[in-house]
């Protein structure tokens, strides 16, 4: 693969199942350089093995539609449609098909929405701007706006900005009846008289159903559901007293006709993040997933997500999923199945298996195996997931006896064109014994091949099975691609994820340098003399923290690094709580794990990249880290994106994506060249 083929990764979402099963409805989206954005359409996908026609079919032609939701009653799909350089907005089609309507012209956009279950109603999330402030005011541009008085930790948010003055609330409308005669807008004398003329937009705003706004507090309203009978919608929020200094939230519940929201608190709950809620079919239970945070409400660090059901009249919580060995973190919303049951996502040792709880505390294990489950539907008897493997980046399959009957190929032209690499599982022990699980992408041909040692971020989170861009790009120009989890990682359990606490930098270098010299020992093609290092996030703080141990590696890359644990304190989005929990809050104890503290033992030529709108990794982390470098006299270069920000490599332009990648090729080649990625002409004469 190389960088040129990123518009051929098609990503698909959660799916959507017609009540009757007789098919489902995804968002394909992709990469588009000729637009430099994400466009992608709403694809229809039969269900039944036996019908006449099998092929999915293309439902939508937006710019970028996602999101789709079938009604309870089937008749009517709800999506999100985003026109270019627009805001997504929710519409509805026919299920049958037929041109979309749309229901908002949010100044901000929508984020999520739910069905009522009569099939008349859909609760939204949309962010509100304070007056004067995103375009609120015609001429008031953001260089233009009032000074922000800042007085909480809680003021900002990667990707979002400010978010103090834009809290993402409740709405709810009245779905029109799709089949009624349009509205169209006045014009000339009519316009005239209703001032519409002098107000364009009023007048689209009122071509539009009225939303009634539920919420109005000063914090985010998410993941809304309406509750069986209708009446009341659920919620999470972080409205308790004392919410800026912790990270607690918790279930909240709105009449559907508009009140006062009140909290939901299980008898037996302590001091829980809750992520999402949703009441059971049948109308007995609530399931909400929820991550524990200790007394302090703060401590975070390798706190497992687990499934809990209590009784929708109020009482005690039970916990269906074992917190110490699972963790549910990957599913984003709960998924309901027959009439009390749950459907959710586990993250496991690099893969994401969906799982089945009943609220009686039965268990299923629906899908597993070597693939990431990305989202699961049911729906008249079918169940229907989308997924990622080591062959596609986004797929969808029909589950039946718990085997994946796959529907879809969308990654067939990705490697046909681009040529795909499969990774090859690897369990090596780490110096003290510990098992550490990974993989190996190895280029075709003969060896020996340089050695790239690729370290995730997080710490909590996963390598996975998945099709991974950065290492096919990587294999494809002739390097080996080492990527494991080491101990601070996801999906092994919270004693392997909590064991760099207050120790950052200690078993998570000994785990991913240890796997390297397994892996290099196994496979006499890897050439152990040539080899580099690099990671984002927590993944460029262990390669600046292990190069400035070891000297071995021909070159690095530190790229949106935590780097510096004192200033990252106040400047990064999550710097109020997120080193004193990692690192501890001494000044001790942050020199101690600091990258920045040893930053004059790095004799390894650095290449450091950032992105200017970097919330959570700031810029001045890289900054200051290359500065320091050159003052060293180390050979390095600073990267810097503008317009990006933390996500740079996952959801940045597809115009910096692929610079970026062609970039980082360009500093293997000056320091590790390899047959498919040589050095440069003039080095080469050198």
């Amino acid at each position: 693969m190389k960088s040129e083929h990123l518009p051929l990764l098609n990503s698909v979402s959660v799916p959507a199942v017609h009540p009757d099963g007789t098919r489902a409805v995804v968002s394909v989206t992709r990469p588009d350089f000729d637009a430099d954005s994400y466009v992608g359409q709403l694809w229809s996908i039969p269900l039944d093995p036996h019908g006449p026609d099998q092929r999915p079919r293309r439902l939508t032609r937006g710019f970028r539609d996602t999101a789709p939701e079938f009604s309870p009653d089937g008749r009517t799909l709800a999506f999100l449609r985003s026109a270019a350089g627009g805001k997504p907005q929710l519409h509805v089609v026919e299920a049958d098909g037929g041109e979309p309507q749309p229901l908002t012209a949010a100044p901000l956009g929508v984020g999520s929405f739910a069905w009522s279950p009569d099939s008349a109603r859909i609760v939204f999330t949309s962010r509100t701007p304070a007056e004067g402030r995103y375009g609120s005011i015609d001429g008031v541009g953001a260089g233009s706006e009032d000074a922000r008085l800042i007085t909480d930790f809680q003021y900002r948010m990667n990707g979002l900005g400010y978010t103090a003055d834009k809290p993402l609330q409740l709405f709810v409308l009245e779905v029109p009846a799709l089949d009624a005669e349009p509205k169209v807008a006045p014009a000339g004398r009519a316009a005239k008289a209703l001032g519409a003329a002098a107000d364009p937009k009023g007048t689209a705003a009122a071509m539009l159903p009225a939303a009634t706004q539920l919420t109005s507090g000063p914090a985010d309203h998410d993941g809304a559901s309406f509750s069986g009978d209708g009446g009341t919608i659920y919620f999470t929020a972080a409205l308790h007293e004392g919410r800026d200094a912790d990270l607690v939230s918790g279930i909240y519940a709105v009449p559907a006709a508009g009140g006062d929201p009140q909290p939901v608190t299980p008898a037996n709950a302590g001091r829980q993040s809750v992520t999402a809620v949703r009441q059971s079919a049948d109308g007995q239970w609530l399931f909400f997933l929820a991550q524990q945070l200790g007394p302090s409400g703060k401590d975070f660090v390798a706190r497992n997500t687990a499934l809990f059901a209590m009784p929708a009249a109020g009482g005690t919580a039970t916990a269906l999923s074992d917190a110490e060995t699972m963790d549910l973190s990957a599913s984003s919303r709960i998924q309901l199945r027959g009439a009390a049951a749950a459907l959710v996502l586990n993250n496991a040792r690099g893969t994401v298996e969906l799982h089945e709880f009943g609220a009686d505390g039965s268990h299923t294990v629906l899908l597993d195996g070597n693939r990431v489950v990305t989202g699961a539907a049911a729906g008249g008897g079918a169940l229907v997931v989308s997924f990622s493997d080591p062959s596609t980046a986004g797929d969808v399959a029909v589950v039946d006896a718990g085997q994946p009957r796959r529907l879809t190929d969308f990654s067939e032209p990705l490697r046909r064109l681009a040529g795909i690499i499969e990774p090859q599982e690897l369990t090596l022990p780490s110096s003290d014994g510990y098992p550490v699980h990974g993989w190996l992408v190895k280029p075709e041909g003969p060896g020996p091949h340089p050695v790239l040692l690729n370290i995730h971020g997080g710490p909590f989170a996963q390598f996975s099975v998945a099709l991974f861009d950065e290492a096919q790009v990587y294999a494809g120009a002739g390097y080996a691609v080492l990527m494991c989890n080491p101990r601070g990682s996801a999906g092994y359990g919270q004693a392997h994820g909590r064991s760099i606490k207050e120790r950052m930098g200690s078993v998570d270098m000994q785990d991913v340098l240890a796997f390297l010299d397994g892996a290099v020992e196994k496979f006499e093609d890897l050439d152990a003399g040539n080899v580099g290092i690099m990671g984002g996030s927590y993944g460029g703080y262990l390669t600046a923290w292990t190069i400035s141990h070891d000297h071995r590696f021909r070159a690095a890359i530190v790229e949106r690094g935590f780097l510096d644990p004192v200033s990252f304190i106040g400047s990064s989005d999550i710097g109020w709580f997120f080193g004193g929990e990692y690192t501890g809050r001494s000044a001790e104890q942050m020199a101690a794990q600091s990258p920045m503290a040893r930053v004059d033992q790095v004799r390894t030529p650095s290449l450091v990249i950032h992105s200017e709108d970097d919330l959570r990794c700031p810029v001045e982390q890289g900054q200051r880290y290359f500065t320091a470098l050159k003052q060293s006299g180390v050979e390095t270069g600073f990267l810097v994106f503008p317009g990006e920000n933390h996500e740079l490599s996952r959801s940045g332009t597809p115009h910096h994506r692929r610079q970026r990648f062609d970039e980082i090729l360009r500093w293997w080649a000056r320091y590790l060249p390899s047959a498919g990625n040589p050095a440069p002409q003039s080095q080469q004469q050198a």
